[in-house]
């Protein structure tokens, strides 16, 4: 891998990393703490239409963060290799339907302050899909 390449995707490749810590890492809380995590948001969607499925959302939301974090670094390292940015291209439109999927929530529960907090993730989620689009 040249040198220059690397420096040249650096905006897409910490893009990248980023997106693989913050996801990684919030996929493997819900996997150890399945429990709290599923308590919490059974409180958190107790009046709303989408009660009874938040076992459902729950794990569909895991399994999401999981592909997008581990597609981030496999992209990553799949960049190292080959200089492609297609790894990370796809990683990002998981990203971005994940971090729909969790909007749509926060809304749903009405708590706009925590849709609020969701909205530069996804403004990452878009630049990593723009910059790793070749």
């Amino acid at each position: 891998m040249q040198f220059d390449l690397i420096v040249k995707d650096l905006p897409v490749l910490f893009a990248a990393l980023f997106t693989a810590i913050l996801f990684i890492q919030s996929g493997v809380d819900k996997v150890l703490d399945w429990k709290g995590n599923l308590g919490w948001l059974t409180d958190h969607f107790s009046k709303t239409f989408v009660r009874g499925l938040v076992p459902l959302m729950l794990a569909k939301i895991t399994i999401l963060e999981l592909f997008t974090g581990l597609g981030s670094a496999a992209g990553i390292i799949y960049f190292l290799l080959t200089g492609s940015n297609t790894v990370i291209f796809y990683a990002s439109i998981i990203g971005s339907a994940t971090v729909t999927g969790l909007f749509f929530g926060q809304r749903i529960a009405k708590d706009y302050a925590g849709a609020a907090t969701l909205v530069p993730y996804f403004i990452l989620e878009l630049i990593m899909m723009v910059l790793s689009a070749k």
